[in-house]
């Protein structure tokens, strides 16, 4: 049964909270789980992780240990004019990743990504649950667009910061920006294809 009350020592009870809440989501994904039930399996009375970090998503992103607040980020680029989202998105994405702050844990964290399976989940998770499905609703378009945008991004990350092709870590930001917004862009705004119609084949 939770505690009631506080564990001794603010950190400790942080680090018990996220350890629990970044094994249920893994396990449970973002909807199936609750703060009564990572509370419950951290030991801690459910306000504490009010206390701690507000917001089931702030938990979430701490689950994840993200240097920045996606969710603060996309509110903010969503309320540009729709057609300047691709190119802020690309900008702010470039930067990031290249912070010398949150660069390197962001490079960790797909680093683990890929390799973990536990946190694959938290990630795919995130992305279907909370990150996509908000774009899709601001901007008017199909969750695929959304997803075939992220592609785009993560192919991106992957041959500048692992693969390291030469002409990507070499170019300014200002460049990358110019080459890619475009392709997203277009794969957030392109019209989906028209299922055919059943029935036999023309000409047959």
């Amino acid at each position: 049964m939770a505690t009631v009350g506080r564990r001794p020592g603010p950190t400790r009870t942080k680090d018990a909270i996220v350890a629990a809440a970044r094994a249920q989501f893994a396990d449970r994904g973002y909807t199936a789980t609750t703060l009564r039930s990572v509370a419950h399996a951290a030991g801690v009375h459910p306000a504490l992780i009010g206390h701690h970090f507000g917001s089931k998503e702030q938990l979430y992103n701490a689950a994840l240990s993200l240097p920045v607040d996606p969710i603060e980020v996309l509110t903010r680029l969503t309320q540009l004019p729709r057609q300047k989202f691709p190119e802020a998105l690309v900008r702010h994405f470039v930067t990031t990743w290249r912070d010398p702050q949150a660069g390197p844990v962001l490079h960790a964290l797909l680093r683990r990504a890929i390799s973990e399976p536990d946190q694959t989940a938290l990630l795919r998770s995130h992305a279907e649950l909370v990150v996509m499905p908000r774009i899709a609703a601001a901007l008017g378009v199909p969750e695929i667009n959304v997803a075939a945008a992220f592609a785009q991004l993560i192919g991106l990350t992957i041959a500048d910061s692992f693969i390291r092709l030469s002409p990507l870590t070499h170019a300014t930001e200002d460049q990358i920006t110019t080459l890619i917004a475009p392709v997203i862009g277009r794969c957030l705004f392109a019209s989906q294809p028209v299922a055919p119609a059943a029935g036999p084949l023309a000409g047959h």
